[in-house]
């Protein structure tokens, strides 16, 4: 499913220089903007998917606008893809914690920490939930290092009218959104989530940076959805005290 991307005009405006990378949403590549000779990040989707969500993200990036989160700087269509342009990041707290060969200093995940609750507040000060909470959404800027940013907003959702402040009904037999590792054992079970939902999967990614990995990792499985069985049974069946153990009790009160 590689994209066509060399005959793309972006108005004149841009230059595609190298892939950076890919995801579930399309592609994402280094760009230089021809008239400030600025570098940028170009996020690119086919415009046939059955679920196109940039144009989307988008706008929930212009709306948000806020201390760590990416600056959006416009959209363009073009022939099949949607290309929306924003600020370039990175890399990525995955990318950060394997090359510090999988571990982070406990002043350093707290660091993160206060950085991490910082973002999700703001967004769902915004009336929205992220619903993906992982390292690879979390990135360092790139003039400022020690500065976390929260991206990918395509599967955010609002939760409450910012008109009424009523907040969406709870529902059951949804499909796991996000990411398995990750997910809250409600979104496993099911259930519509919530602002809490982000914060225990926020939990989840703080265990991980400071164990080296979760218990439900690894787990094998033919296909994905006895995979998503699995994790959710050993997420269901270890308790906040054993995922939490050898670490100070704050990260359990948390949960």
């Amino acid at each position: 499913n590689n994209m066509d991307v060399k005959n793309l005009k972006l108005g004149g405006k841009y230059r595609i220089d190298k892939k950076l990378g890919s995801g579930a949403f399309g592609e994402v590549y280094l760009a230089t903007d021809l008239k400030t000779g600025e570098e940028a990040a170009l996020k690119i989707e086919s415009n046939k998917t059955k679920h196109p969500q940039l144009i989307y993200e988008a706008k929930l990036l212009r709306m948000m606008k806020g201390k760590g989160i990416p600056d959006m700087k416009g959209v363009i269509i073009e022939g099949d893809y949607n290309i929306m342009i924003m600020q370039l990041l990175g890399p990525s707290l995955e990318e950060l914690f394997n090359y510090c060969k999988r571990l982070f200093s406990l002043k350093t995940v707290l660091m993160l920490a206060i950085q991490m609750l910082e973002r999700i507040e703001l967004v769902q000060n915004n009336h929205f939930i992220h619903r993906d909470m992982k390292p690879d959404n979390f990135l360092i800027g790139h003039k400022k290092p020690s500065y976390i940013y929260l991206v990918d907003f395509g599967l955010a959702k609002r939760f409450r009218n910012p008109k009424t402040g009523e907040h969406i009904p709870w529902k059951e037999g949804k499909n796991l959104t996000g990411t398995a590792r990750y997910a809250s054992l409600n979104t496993h079970l099911g259930y519509e989530q919530a602002r809490r939902d982000d914060l225990e999967g926020l939990g989840y990614v703080l265990m991980y940076f400071l164990k080296g990995k979760l218990p439900w990792q690894g787990l094998p499985g033919r296909n994905k959805k006895e995979k998503y069985e699995k994790i959710k049974e050993k997420k269901k069946n270890t308790s906040i005290e054993a995922l939490c153990e050898g670490h100070p009790s704050e990260f359990a009160k948390f949960f």
